[in-house]
């Protein structure tokens, strides 16, 4: 579990200098859980109020060990945030509202990862926050506990990396044939311009699957159908190439003009290019860097059941 941390400071944005600052380490997966887990943060911020959007994400268990706060949703309705929670696949952007000392640990999972340790399939939860206390069961207080004790990453994942193991144990393993499904997802998510109908047709190559096995994997492994995912995909390559220097006029061919562009940028961001160019939001920083938290990470089949092991 000891792989390079990445540590990213605030820099305060302009109009916001009341904000408290804000530090995100990241750490990638290593180990057993690699098949099942990207990567690991730890996000602190100091005394106050902090609202920002929170960009269009995969799915996460995530434990607030300091700080309390609220996430607003697509839809416009708001939840609690709770002690350990599970965030499924997003629709769009989201925001949120917190209000420190906050300490937040939080585990990104991978596709494989939200089969085999949630095991609910993703569009029955997205847009929500599930209470994570009934991932963990009795074990729950215990961990908490723990966690609220500590105050380093390497820590934090010493002590989640045995119950995530534990929980895998207790849901079924994901089918075999699911593996190529998924690789394929990805090899498509990646590509410069990708079309529904280049992914139905590779799938079906590969793994024999029809049009209506796709739309229902996709819904369960990603929170919604090629349509949606095509557009995420589409919105958040450009956001990371506009967040990284490229000219508005390299990134708008995918789209039919650059409103189509910035009102998708914007749908699945929460931010405008204009405004992701001037944000020094770390989090968005961060993930904007990481082509892996976007793209979908490396399908790694090998042991994802590891009851056997």
């Amino acid at each position: 579990m000891r792989g390079a941390t990445i540590r990213k400071p605030i820099v305060t944005d302009a109009g916001a200098e009341s904000a408290p600052a804000v530090t995100i380490e990241l750490k990638p997966a290593k180990g057993r859980l690699l098949p099942h887990v990207e990567s690991y943060y730890l996000f602190r911020a100091g005394e106050g109020e902090l609202e920002r959007p929170e960009r269009v994400d995969i799915g996460q268990i995530r434990f607030l060990i300091r700080g309390e706060g609220e996430m607003t949703f697509p839809d416009g309705h708001v939840e609690a945030l709770k002690p350990i929670m599970v965030a499924g696949p997003g629709t769009a952007a989201a925001s949120y509202r917190m209000r420190g000392p906050v300490l937040c640990f939080g585990v990104v999972l991978r596709a494989i990862g939200w089969k085999a340790l949630i095991g609910i399939p993703a569009h029955k939860v997205t847009d929500h926050i599930i209470d994570g206390e009934k991932l963990f069961c009795e074990r729950a207080p215990r961990l908490l506990e723990q966690l609220r004790g500590m105050t380093e990453l390497d820590d934090m994942i010493g002590a989640i990396a045995p119950q995530l193991i534990m929980r895998q144990e207790e849901v079924k393993p994901v089918p075999e044939p699911h593996f190529p499904f998924l690789s394929r997802v990805r090899e498509w998510a990646a590509s410069e311009d990708p079309t529904i109908d280049a992914l139905y047709a590779t799938i079906e190559e590969t793994s024999g699957l029809g049009e209506r096995q796709v739309q229902r994997l996709c819904l369960e492994y990603f929170g919604g159908p090629p349509t949606k995912l095509k557009r995420k995909f589409r919105a958040i390559r450009a956001a990371m190439q506009i967040f990284q220097g490229a000219p508005l006029s390299d990134v708008l061919g995918p789209f039919s003009d650059q409103s189509h562009m910035i009102n998708e940028i914007k749908h699945f961001t929460g931010y405008t290019p204009t405004s992701l160019r001037g944000s020094s939001d770390p989090t968005l920083a961060l993930t904007l860097k990481n082509e892996e938290l976007h793209f979908l990470p490396d399908v790694i089949p090998e042991p994802v059941d590891l009851r056997g092991n």
